[in-house]
């Protein structure tokens, strides 16, 4: 991993988001930081001040002031770039903030690119590559569960669990070398036993982060609910009733829903986006017809499917095969009768027989409302998370746990039909590739500029 590494320009970016607010935060990174500050701030010696203080002062072009502002110092290597950092804080004027801006970079400052100063933490060595990609994931976390799995890989809990899965290969790859070594004198320094049997709990390891990765997305983008059912059986009222506003029209014309309403809500920490939609029946009303479809096309994209029964309209027997249509189709879905308050007699008994894991409510009920939440809370699954296993959030870290996987899983196969050491060799060094791109320890300068390229200025 790269160490300290200085680079010979100053970088300036808005560290805070743009348009007008309380104040600005104005983020220098480099060699000549403080200098550049120190050369346009009146105040004390920026060069003679420690590190890690607050300065109060102005901004001055020359004669002309252009803002009161604090001017907070870092100096390396005790900073977030491991570089001189200087972050001004001045008032939140767009030409305020132009106005410094500009002057810095006639002082010589270059313009940052987006990410910039996080790769620069980065290529310093404050932290690898999974943990960097973590900043940007902290900063658009918008739930608690989010905002948590973000925070646990900044602080490396996934990273030192790659780490430490990486060092056991390490060893046996260096024995595998050393035998290629002193291959005309047919001798054997890693055990191809105890080989198979440390790819084995590799692989049991791996296996389980990769299955995590379903809940990790979960969990990073929130949950794609959908509410479906036949016309009028009370999705709009049960969108309603889970945004606590009057977000769709509700009405006992059915049909009423022609298009897709949606709207996001927070529960249990988690972000789910629900979706009402079009009620689903057959109709040769044009408009009608293209919501239906659009509700088809949503089920199948859809995390979770909430679909609801009118007990009040609907008799058990059409419940029943309505419910053995959903099953044959593979949808997988929440089964939801509503409108209890209204339900036939006797109806609701023999549903719960028939279907144990169905629920009942009346959608304009707060109360069984809430115990709906706590139902798709579980189903969600966050058992895992709560016990602060390690869950995978980020499609690229899959992606190169699912070629691990496969890396290792060729080792085996050659093991298994006795190929010879520079395959087994090859293999294996193929596996602590695709472990180190996690982490940065393996880069290129591509890679680098699709992570870095999406983060915003100023990061």
């Amino acid at each position: 991993m790269q160490n300290h590494l200085q680079n010979d320009d100053t970088i300036v970016a808005l560290a805070t988001p743009q348009g007008v607010g309380a104040i600005g935060v104005i983020r220098l990174s480099g060699l000549e930081a403080i200098n550049m500050a120190n050369a346009v701030f009146h105040g004390k010696d920026l060069t003679k001040q420690e590190s890690h203080t607050i300065h109060f002062g102005t901004v001055r072009d020359q004669d002309k002031v252009l803002d009161e502002v604090l001017i907070s110092l870092f100096k390396a290597p005790s900073s977030f770039t491991k570089e001189n950092v200087v972050e001004i804080s001045c008032h939140g004027s767009n030409y305020v903030i132009r106005q410094i801006i500009q002057l810095l970079i006639r002082k010589g400052a270059r313009p940052a690119k987006p990410g910039e100063f996080t790769k620069r933490a980065f290529m310093n060595g404050q932290f690898d590559l999974a943990q960097a990609e973590a900043v940007a994931d902290l900063i658009n976390a918008d739930s608690e569960a989010s905002h948590q799995a973000a925070l646990n890989q900044m602080r490396g809990g996934f990273s030192e669990e790659i780490k430490h899965l990486r060092e056991e290969l390490v060893h046996f790859a260096s024995m595998i070398e050393l035998e290629l070594d002193f291959g005309e004198e047919d001798v054997e320094f890693a055990s191809r036993n105890d080989l198979k049997q440390l790819i084995d709990k590799l692989l049991v390891a791996i296996n389980g982060l990769i299955k995590s990765f379903d809940l990790g997305n979960v969990i990073k983008n929130g949950v794609p609910t959908v509410i479906a059912g036949k016309p009028n059986a009370g999705k709009s009222t049960l969108l309603n009733a889970l945004l606590n506003e009057e977000r769709a029209i509700v009405s006992d014309i059915a049909g009423t829903t022609r298009d897709l309403i949606e709207d996001e809500v927070i529960i249990g920490g988690v972000a789910f986006r629900f979706i009402d939609t079009a009620g689903l029946r057959e109709t040769t009303d044009t408009i009608e017809a293209i919501g239906v479809e659009r509700t088809e096309a949503k089920m199948k994209q859809a995390s979770l499917i909430i679909y609801l029964f009118d007990l009040a309209d609907t008799d058990a027997v059409e419940i029943n095969r309505e419910i053995n249509k959903l099953e044959n189709a593979g949808v997988p879905f929440l089964k939801l009768g509503n409108k209890l308050d209204k339900a036939q007699g006797g109806m609701v008994e023999k549903l719960q027989q028939q279907h144990p894991d169905m629920l009942f409510l009346s959608a304009k009920d707060p109360e069984q409302v809430e115990k709906l939440k706590e139902r798709i809370l579980e189903l969600i699954n966050l058992d895992k998370f709560k016990r602060g296993d390690t869950v995978v959030t980020n499609i690229r870290h899959y992606d190169s746990l699912l070629q691990t996987r496969n890396s290792l899983m060729d080792v085996i196969n050659g093991i298994d039909n006795q190929v010879t050491n520079d395959f087994v060799a090859m293999d294996i060094r193929q596996s602590l590739h695709y472990l180190g791109e996690i982490t940065g320890e393996i880069t290129t300068d591509d890679l680098l500029a699709n992570i870095f390229g999406k983060f915003c200025l100023g990061k």
